[in-house]
Parts: C-alpha cells; sequence; structure tokens
C-alpha cells in the first residue's frame, strides 16, 4: 500500500526515484516554480530543457527529465500549475491537489517519490499529500482472480512510499494533516475497490461480507449488523425488497456504527446500493449497463466515510447504512403499478423499475431517522437527469434546511469535489400524486433529479437536516484518468463526508 511520509529537507538532497516539482507559466514561457531550493546548476539545465519543450505550465502539463545535475533523484517531473509569477508561493489548493496527483500517476509503480509542490501553509501540505494519495491508485485486480482462469490476474503494484516536502515545516499540525491525507486516501481507494469489482463478484451478501473482513482488518472500533431478506420482511422494508425481489442475490440493508466514548453528537449517512442494475423489467438498452456496476458508488462511499472516521478516532458518532440490491428483471421480478409498503408504513406506487434507488434509500432513510441523528445524508448515483444538468464532473446537493446544505457545499469545496445547489420546489410534489397509493415514486421527464430528491424528503423524520448528494456523474469515469480522478470508480464523496463529519465536530 502506499505510505505518506513529510520532510522539511532540501528536495534536490532526496535520493529517490522521482522528484515533483512545480512549473508556472510566465511572459517569457513556463518556469520552476519558487521554493524548490534546487542549486543553480540545476536550475539552469531544467530552464534550458522547458524552453527547448516550448512548456508553458498548464494545470495539465507534466514533464520528466532524467540526470538533473545537482539533484539526487533518479527523475525530476515538472507539473503545471498554471499562469503565475515565478516568485509566487500560494496556490489554489485544487490546483496543488490535482498537479500531485498527475504527476504520482505515472510513476506509481516506483519505490520511492517525493513530492516538492509549493507548500507555504499546512492546508497546503494537505492538499499535496491528498492529490499524491490519490494519484497512485490502481484497481486491485487479485479481488476478481476467481472470474478468470487461474493465475490470469495479478495484484495491483504495492503503490510507493511518497514524501511531501513541507514548506510550512514539521510541526504537529503537518504532520497530522499528512497521516489524515493518507486515512482518507486509503478509505477512498477501498471504495473505488469496491466499484471497480465485478458485479459477478459483488452483490448484497458478498459485499456485506467484503465490509466485515475490512472492520476487522482495521483498529478503528467500528461495528457490523447485516438484516437479510428475512429480517427485511419482518422489518417491514417493502421499497428494498420490492427492487431486489427479482434476483437470486436477495437483498441486505449493511449497518456500520462508530460510536466513541461521551459522543459528541450522532449523524447519519444513507448509501445507495445496487450492486447491479439491469434496470428490472424497465430494461437498460445494452449500452446503459456497461457501467452498472457503479450503481453501489453511494453505498461504498458511505462504507469507506464511516471507516475512515473511525479511523480519525473523531468525537461524533457515525452510523452508515448500505442499502444492497441487485435489481434484475427474474420471474418474481416487480412490476410497473406493484404497490409496496414501506419501513415507515407508506405505501408507494412503482412507476418505472429502473428508478430503484429511491426505494432503497427511502427505507435506509426511514431507519436512519429512528435513530434520531442530528442530521442525516444520503449519497446515490440515483438519477440520469443530474448528468444532463450538471455534467459528469459535479454532483446535485438538495435538502430540506438550506443552512445543512451550505455546510454540505462548503465541505464538498473544502474537499476538491465538485458539487451545486439544487432545489426541491414544492409545486413539484404534485408529481408524485397517485389515486392508487400515499405516493408513486416517480414524476415525469422533467426536473427528474428534482422529483427524486423530494420523493426521499418524505421519508426523512421530521425536524431532522438532511442533503441528498445525486453523484451519478462523478462516480465513475468512463475516460480516461484526469488530475486525481482515475478511470473506474472515483471514490467522489468520501472526502466531503469525512470534511462533513469533522465539521460537526468542531461545531
Amino acid at each position: 500500500m502506499t505510505s505518506l511520509t513529510v520532510t522539511t529537507k532540501t528536495a534536490a538532497d532526496l535520493a529517490v526515484d522521482a522528484l515533483v516539482l512545480g512549473i508556472v507559466g510566465t511572459d517569457d514561457g513556463a518556469a520552476l516554480a519558487a521554493g524548490h531550493g534546487l542549486p543553480r546548476k540545476a536550475v539552469v539545465h531544467l530552464q534550458a530543457v522547458l524552453a527547448d519543450l516550448e512548456a508553458c505550465g498548464a494545470p495539465d502539463e507534466l514533464h520528466r527529465v532524467v540526470a538533473v545535475p545537482g539533484v539526487k533523484a533518479t527523475s525530476v517531473l515538472l507539473a503545471g500549475l498554471g499562469k503565475a509569477g515565478s516568485r509566487s508561493t500560494s496556490f489554489e489548493h485544487g490546483v496543488l491537489r490535482e498537479a500531485a496527483a498527475s504527476a504520482l500517476r505515472p510513476v506509481r509503480t516506483k519505490r520511492h517519490v517525493a513530492v516538492a509542490l509549493p507548500t507555504p501553509d499546512v492546508t497546503s501540505v494537505a492538499a499535496v499529500a491528498d492529490g499524491a494519495w490519490a494519484g497512485t491508485y490502481a484497481y486491485d485486480r487479485s479481488t476478481s482472480r476467481a472470474a478468470g482462469r487461474r493465475g490470469r490476474a495479478s495484484a495491483a503494484p504495492a503503490g510507493p512510499k511518497v514524501t511531501v516536502v513541507s514548506g510550512a515545516g514539521q510541526g504537529r499540525a503537518v504532520k497530522d494533516a499528512v497521516a489524515r491525507a493518507a486515512t482518507v486516501g486509503a478509505a477512498r481507494d477501498w471504495a473505488r475497490d469496491l466499484v471497480n469489482t465485478p458485479p459477478n463478484l459483488l452483490f448484497p451478501q458478498s459485499f456485506a461480507e467484503a465490509v466485515k473482513k475490512r472492520v476487522a482488518d482495521s483498529p478503528a472500533k467500528v461495528t457490523v449488523s447485516v438484516l437479510d431478506e428475512k429480517a427485511l420482511a419482518k422489518g417491514g422494508f417493502g421499497g428494498i425488497l420490492g427492487v431486489g425481489q427479482g434476483s437470486a442475490n436477495p437483498p441486505r440493508i449493511v449497518t456500520m456504527s462508530y460510536s466513541p466514548s461521551g459522543a459528541k453528537g450522532s449523524v447519519a449517512l444513507v448509501g445507495k446500493g445496487i450492486t447491479f442494475d439491469s434496470g428490472g423489467l424497465n430494461i437498460k438498452p445494452s449500452t446503459g449497463m456497461v457501467t452498472m456496476k457503479c450503481d453501489m458508488a453511494g453505498a461504498a462511499a458511505v462504507a469507506a466515510t464511516v471507516l475512515a472516521a473511525a479511523e480519525l478516532g473523531g468525537p461524533v458518532a457515525v452510523t452508515g447504512y448500505l442499502c444492497l440490491a441487485e435489481n434484475m428483471p427474474g420471474g418474481r421480478a416487480q412490476r410497473p403499478s406493484d404497490v409496496v409498503v414501506m419501513r415507515d408504513g407508506t405505501s408507494v406506487e412503482i412507476l418505472d423499475t429502473d428508478a430503484e434507488g429511491r426505494m432503497v434509500l427511502a427505507d435506509g432513510l426511514c431507519l436512519a431517522s429512528e435513530k434520531s441523528p442530528d442530521w442525516v445524508v444520503d449519497i446515490a448515483t440515483l438519477t440520469g437527469a443530474q448528468m444532463i444538468a450538471l455534467g459528469s464532473d459535479l454532483c446535485g446537493v438538495m435538502g430540506n434546511d438550506d443552512g445543512f446544505r451550505s455546510a454540505v457545499l462548503d465541505a464538498a469545496e473544502t474537499a476538491g469535489e465538485g458539487a451545486w445547489p439544487m432545489p426541491l420546489p414544492a409545486s413539484l410534489r404534485t408529481k408524485l400524486d397517485t389515486p392508487t397509493a400515499d405516493i408513486a415514486h416517480k414524476g415525469d421527464r422533467e426536473g427528474g433529479m428534482l422529483t427524486a430528491g423530494i420523493f426521499l424528503s418524505e421519508f426523512v423524520g421530521e425536524g431532522i437536516p438532511w442533503a441528498h448528494l445525486d453523484i451519478a456523474g462523478p462516480a465513475f469515469n468512463s475516460g480516461g484518468p484526469k488530475g486525481r480522478t482515475p478511470k473506474g470508480g472515483t471514490g467522489f464523496g468520501v472526502s466531503t463526508l469525512v470534511g462533513l463529519v469533522e465539521g460537526h465536530a468542531a461545531r
């Protein structure tokens, strides 16, 4: 596994396999970012290389140079930080995070890499550490070994030792920031691995087992309980049972609980965990199913967040509810126009079996609300409408409390995860009216992301601040890697939710 350390040693003196430095765009071309500490002969050599390459220092730019005089590193990677003065030492944290990730990706198989980007303060160090860890990610294919011939799959590289060169010293705050980046990064990688696991290997029961194993391997004090299909039926969880009844793999609700002694408040997280979404009887076109192993990304993010929060040892109790089901068109599958009764007794008419996520989440929200947490957040790859409205990089954030929704958006901004506020207009509630049940589970095509949020709001306990994160776009990257975003599962939401929990502790 990747490891993170911090040092204040001069970058040129680090005998590493690769050394990452920043470059900026100036009126005269690209130049080394200030604070590198390199000897003159190294600077002259690198400036000549940059001129020869006609480098411009753009944020997505990366150059690799070997045998730099006066530098002990085997190679130097020059990562673009954008336009800035040659003496500038202050950069947006998002720029530092993305540059570190982009630079680490091509050298993630190396033994030891040092990152010497401008870090004048603790938050800059934290951003660089976070990005560097993210850039080392590779899916551990050993988890899919059973899907192919024996011996064909190979494990992902172990990951390098990454040393962050700190311009902010090596005090307790800096060390804590780097340690936190490692904890959150490892949890985010687990979420990515869960999303990338083939769906014949990750189904509700095996997901539950994977959570138990990860918790058992962690020093964190997290308890895990599982409701199987019999317990779900006894408990009146009609939403998740209806979704899962067409599959040979029955549904589960996994509860993960971190309860520190003398907890300063309690919060709840609910994650959509559709381990594969065929659409049910409203079956998707074949092209629409290709990435549907990612439909459990919300549950993966919740699981990773609870684990990270517990390993960080914060004072807030955190409970995660993973709502796991497989949506298949079997002979017992749910039909359009069926009516089911949810955990809280609400009857719901099913109009489209491919709008299944809100049904498993609604049961989870009911269960979470029964504990009267200080707030509850659900996270889900919920609607195609989210991607139409906001694209693939931003998630939509809705809620029943403007102040709490703003706190979620602030946490996302700090974490460097794109989020945008969306309304829940009361006028759209009539789209969910039906003479057959208390509520229909879906409105028409217009405002689909918003009516999904309105539906979910019906199942949140009275007086509990709630926010809904629709991550349909940013949860999975079908294209090439970019910045700290790998191809495949992205782990989106983990950093935001961990930050939100920490923010609650600070109140």
